[in-house]
């Protein structure tokens, strides 16, 4: 199995104090890597990347993917360096793409330190969900999305069941109803890429709307942005609180970056902070 020198999620969680900047795990990953400042350990400088690659940092997949171009403390393994250099590439990485240049692209297993993590009660792993985490992980980079969050919406709105649907008619992994599909122009809620896409420019939306608070983006998904305004905050449904203390649970940042050119912010979110403060 690919990555076994490596240690699962959930056995890396605590990793690094506690840190979930991507980019000071990549910092400290190089370290290891390269032996600066500390002593040369090759499975922590590929548990750092990979972590830090799981929450969608370029230059991690791109040094873990180096790793396993070169197998450089793990087991070699062209297809999954391909992967990953494919991810970095997507986000703009100049050496990713020229690596990819000598290898192309690849569809590869990515590590299994990558597919791990999913909060307890998330389906069995299997084949079929490692395809769909690897297929977020894919495109979530392209909506400027960590994929851990999409991951948490994810396992949270369908427990990766493709054609989960809820009693308002929400569809499909991230469980779009039907208004929202049609938003972001889904034509087949239940096509596992469609959805994710739809799912994410979502995402993208309400990260923009509420200027990367995860809270009120994670009570936007579950609730709609509209009530989330109405109530400057999170809605008083014990579902939608629920939802959010799961997602927060899973995701642990408080804030994401966000694109300001999608939309205007919320025009609540000037109250909403007051609230929240008082």
């Amino acid at each position: 199995m690919l990555c076994s020198a490596l240690l699962g999620w959930s056995a890396f969680a605590s990793a690094a104090d506690g840190m979930d900047d991507p980019r000071r795990l990549t910092e400290q990953a190089a370290a290891f890597e390269n032996g600066e400042g500390v002593a040369r350990d090759f499975d922590r400088a590929a548990e750092l990347y990979c972590r830090a690659a799981y929450l969608g940092y370029a230059e991690a997949q791109y040094g873990l993917g180096w790793m396993y171009a070169n197998g450089r403390g793990v087991v070699r393994d062209d297809a999954a360096a391909a992967a990953l250099f494919t991810m970095a590439a997507k986000q703009g990485h100049g050496y990713a793409k020229r690596m990819l240049h000598f290898m192309g692209q690849a569809d590869g297993d990515l590590p299994d330190c990558m597919r791990d993590g999913l909060e307890n009660g998330a389906s069995p792993d299997t084949p079929e969900r490692r395809k769909l985490v690897q297929m977020v992980e894919q495109l979530a980079p392209e909506y400027k999305v960590q994929p851990r969050l999409a991951l948490a919406i994810i396992a949270a709105e369908s427990n990766f069941n493709v054609t989960a649907v809820s009693p308002k008619n929400a569809q499909g992994l991230m469980q779009l109803i039907p208004d929202t599909a049609a938003r972001f122009k889904v034509r087949n809620a239940f096509d596992p890429v469609q959805n994710v896409r739809g799912g994410l420019a979502y995402l993208r939306w309400l990260l923009a709307y509420y200027q990367g608070d995860v809270t009120l983006v994670a009570a936007g998904y579950n609730a709609g942005e509209k009530a989330v305004d109405r109530y400057r905050g999170i809605p008083p449904y014990p579902e939608t609180r629920n939802y959010v203390q799961r997602i927060l649970k899973f995701f642990k940042q408080a804030q994401h970056p966000y694109e300001a050119s999608v939309t205007a912010p919320s025009p609540e979110l000037a109250r909403i902070r007051l609230a929240a403060e008082g």
